[in-house]
């Protein structure tokens, strides 16, 4: 199996969660809400990670907003990259990883701009090999033709194998394990019940990196 290593970005190797905290209480600023308001959005977020077409037009509803649903998700787009930060340590055990040989890139849904954003930002988009966002494709995980591209642009393909780590089962284990990869879950607890076949089970990115340095050729 080649040294090949496929991260997602959202709540993988950036903390959404806190990012999107922070773009709440300012959006409740902005919009003279509460601070329960800003723990109803959280929740709505937390619970199911709902689309964000799907998501603005709950929170437009909710709060009988003016602005249409493409003018809300719109601005969520331009902030974002600005709010989002890597976890800690990721930046140099992604260096640590490609000095020691290996081929990293990440693979992540969502639309371009949002995306493209948080990589250059975060400085990941200097820190890995190559990525591929679904938004600029065409194409979306699960489907294995997003784990392909990715795969090239790191100057390599799937038919050695490699590792996928991810935070959603089905996008990230089921659509690696599709490409032929073998994958490391980061379970926060969003999917209770389901079944899966992940190689490893972690609680963060900091276990996944420790998996991936443990694996002998």
């Amino acid at each position: 199996m080649q040294r090949l290593a496929l991260f997602d970005l959202d709540r993988t190797l950036i903390d959404l969660g806190d990012a999107f905290t922070r773009w709440a209480e300012e959006f409740a600023e902005q919009h003279h809400l509460s601070g329960e308001d800003v723990a109803w959005l959280v929740s709505l977020d937390q619970g199911v990670h709902p689309h964000r077409e799907v998501f603005f037009n709950e929170v437009r509803q909710h709060f009988a907003l003016r602005e249409s649903v493409e003018e809300l998700w719109a601005g969520y787009r331009r902030r974002m990259p600005y709010l989002v930060q890597c976890y800690p340590g990721v930046l140099s055990e992604l260096a640590d990883l490609r000095a020691a040989g290996w081929r990293v890139g990440i693979v992540t849904n969502g639309t371009a701009d949002n995306q493209l954003g948080k990589l250059q930002r975060t400085g990941l988009a200097d820190a890995v090999d190559g990525y591929a966002v679904s938004g600029v494709e065409g194409v979306r995980k699960p489907e294995t033709g997003l784990f392909e591209i990715a795969a090239q642009r790191c100057g390599t393909g799937l038919a050695q194998g490699g590792w996928m780590v991810g935070d959603n089962l089905i996008a990230d284990v089921e659509g690696g394990q599709t490409a032929g990869l073998h994958t490391i879950w980061i379970d926060r607890g969003t999917w209770p019940g389901h079944k899966h076949r992940a190689d490893h089970v972690v609680a963060g990115i900091a276990e996944a990196f420790a998996v991936i340095r443990n694996q002998h050729h």
